[in-house]
């Protein structure tokens, strides 16, 4: 059995109007078979019954602690990032203060509910692997009263309920920009740590991803992401053309517009090189490596089921 030490862990969750949500997350954080150490929740200025519901159970619970930032207008941009990341500051700062260990630091948005093992599930993936550096479960998110699995790469970590080694996150400090989960998944795989999705450990998504606001605005954010990040215009286009084949299909629109808006406005991009040529150059060859390897095992099936005829 892995020593109780080395398993600790501590988490952040930005919140802002969960009223509806946050319940559940409440109730499967404190039902985790392994509790972390110290759960931080960043309260966004929220106007509904968000801070009293948690109010109530921190009476309880002496792991979980609150910050209140100033109020702001919500956004999903750069601003998440920075919520974020004032959690991640005042969790570490407090584990100082007051002597927590803790080896791994993870965020949980306030739209989630995980199953009970699902941190000790990931930790036990990290111990066996000492390269992985982030991991997360795979997710389902609701879908007009159904949950539907949603499928991503394996070696991309979804952003709502993931967790990093200690070591892995100290060096690639989590950035004040759009997509910042992406980013951190890009920043630690050019540092030689391994990123991993592992689908047995599951996270439900009480609202389809991008979707707070709207599909139309998730779609745009997601395209002025793109923009934001380094995106070619090909990728765009083509990143847009498969958002198109997927119901309801105008988010591929508002994907363009958000990406072309930006584009033709000249906005700024990060500020990080790294990052700019990892999406201009390395992502597009993963693109058609991913795809040839996809038409390689179709044509392989295809003649097996010839040979076994």
């Amino acid at each position: 059995m892995v020593p109780e030490k080395t398993r600790s862990y501590i988490v952040i969750t930005p919140v802002k109007n969960e009223e509806k949500n946050i319940g559940r997350l409440i109730e499967s954080m404190v039902n985790q078979t392994l509790q972390p150490e110290l759960w931080v929740i960043v309260n966004d200025g929220s106007t509904d019954r968000t801070v009293e519901i948690i109010e109530d159970v921190k009476k309880t619970n002496n792991w979980i602690l609150t910050i209140s930032l100033e109020d702001s207008d919500w956004d999903i941009g750069i601003h998440y990032s920075e919520v974020c990341i004032n959690g991640f500051n005042f969790a570490m700062s407090y584990c100082e203060e007051i002597g927590i260990e803790w080896n791994y630091i993870g965020i949980v948005d306030g739209d989630m509910r995980l199953v009970k093992s699902y941190f000790e599930k990931l930790i036990e993936k990290f111990e066996e692997n000492k390269k992985l550096g982030i991991a997360s479960g795979g997710f389902y998110s609701l879908h007009d009263g159904k949950f539907k699995f949603e499928h991503v790469r394996i070696d991309l970590p979804i952003g709502g309920a993931r967790l990093w080694r200690r070591e892995c996150f100290l060096e690639t400090p989590y950035l004040p920009t759009y997509s910042p989960d992406s980013v951190s998944n890009i920043k630690a795989k050019l540092r030689g740590w391994k990123t991993k999705v592992f689908n047995e450990v599951t996270a439900f998504q009480m609202r389809r991803t991008r979707s707070a606001k709207g599909l139309r605005t998730g779609a745009t954010y997601q395209g002025r992401s793109s923009y934001y990040r380094g995106f070619t215009p090909i990728f765009a286009l083509l990143k847009g053309l498969r958002l198109l084949t997927k119901y309801p299909f105008y988010p591929g629109l508002w994907y363009w517009f958000g990406y072309f808006s930006f584009l033709l406005k000249g906005m700024d991009k990060i500020d990080d090189e790294e990052i700019i040529s990892y999406y201009s150059k390395t992502r597009m060859q993963e693109i058609k490596n991913l795809y040839f390897e996809k038409v390689k095992k179709f044509f392989k099936i295809g003649k097996n089921k010839e040979s076994g005829s």
